[in-house]
């Protein structure tokens, strides 16, 4: 998820065999922010699923019902020749998912969800309870997140690791063909394709996400009226939480398959202790020259 690299100035470690110097890039503070971060997105995501649960469509506008066609996407199931089945209905074309979405469970015992029991919390059908589960580690999300934002301004974390710089941006063509090609460079610093990754994820979607959940909150609607006219209705702003909760789901898994293929002992152990092997200085400084 979101890692940060601290100052050049700390230790570095040298090992033999050739291989390049263990420096310490994570700190503690990112390295716990990661962690909840992780933790409260996982919790967010599945009481989530199980409130969508409650009204499996989602509409484009200010309202919703029998008398309006902005229904842009629907999952439920009907009744067939061929018996009861599951389906997604995206802008119109409808696509049979029985046994995942829809329809779900043990042959024979399949009942009619939207999303099934264990890709929910609770398992079970529980509006109260998944509320309770998803307003919690929103707030835990959203104070961390505030958090990280003042102290990493404070002392110039984003400045220094996240934000693009000129040699960057004309580094990003070289960047995605080496990530096309799953050439990695292990370095102290973040490629521009990360700093913009973890960019658009905390400085967008994240903030986008927690604006949308705000105007679907009736007490913040008393308290910021005009947040649902911005976002288009509160139907739009559902439509545009769910919207960023697919893409934060892509970028995990974009996020996961990059671990693996960079070295997964090497990253993990970052994000853990905070020990990063980079590469031998021999071969960095040669690709540097190249």
């Amino acid at each position: 998820m979101m890692d940060s690299a601290v100052t050049p100035t700390q230790s570095e470690l040298l090992t033999p065999h050739g291989k390049g110097p263990l420096i310490y890039r994570q700190s503690r503070w990112t390295r716990l922010t990661h962690w909840i971060w992780a933790f409260s997105l996982f919790f967010l995501l599945l009481s989530g699923l199980q409130i969508f649960n409650a009204r499996p469509q989602l509409y484009i506008g200010k309202e919703s019902g029998f008398q309006y066609d902005n229904t842009i996407l629907q999952i439920g199931a009907e009744s067939t020749p061929n018996g009861q089945r599951g389906f997604t209905e995206i802008f119109g074309m409808k696509f049979d998912t029985t046994g995942v979405l829809g329809l779900s469970g043990p042959e024979g015992q399949q009942r009619v969800r939207a999303f099934p029991s264990w890709a929910t919390i609770p398992s079970y059908y529980d509006l109260g309870t998944a509320r309770v589960v998803h307003f919690f580690f929103a707030w835990v999300l959203g104070t961390t997140l505030l958090v990280w934002l003042v102290s990493s301004l404070a002392n110039g974390h984003l400045r220094r690791d996240l934000a693009p710089r000129v040699q960057d941006i004309r580094r990003l063509p070289q960047d995605v063909v080496d990530h096309i090609k799953l050439k990695f460079h292990h370095v102290r610093e973040y490629n521009t394709l990360q700093k913009l990754a973890y960019g658009g994820v905390l400085f967008v979607l994240l903030p986008l996400m927690i604006l949308t959940g705000f105007a679907m909150s009736p007490s913040m609607n008393a308290a910021l009226p005009f947040l649902n006219d911005i976002l288009g209705g509160r139907q739009t702003a559902r439509t545009i939480h769910f919207t960023v909760m697919l893409l934060l789901v892509a970028f995990f898994i974009v996020h996961m398959l990059m671990i693996l293929a960079a070295g997964p002992i090497n990253e993990l152990r970052s994000i853990v202790t905070g020990w990063y092997r980079t590469d031998p200085p021999a071969r960095d400084d040669a690709e540097r020259s190249a």
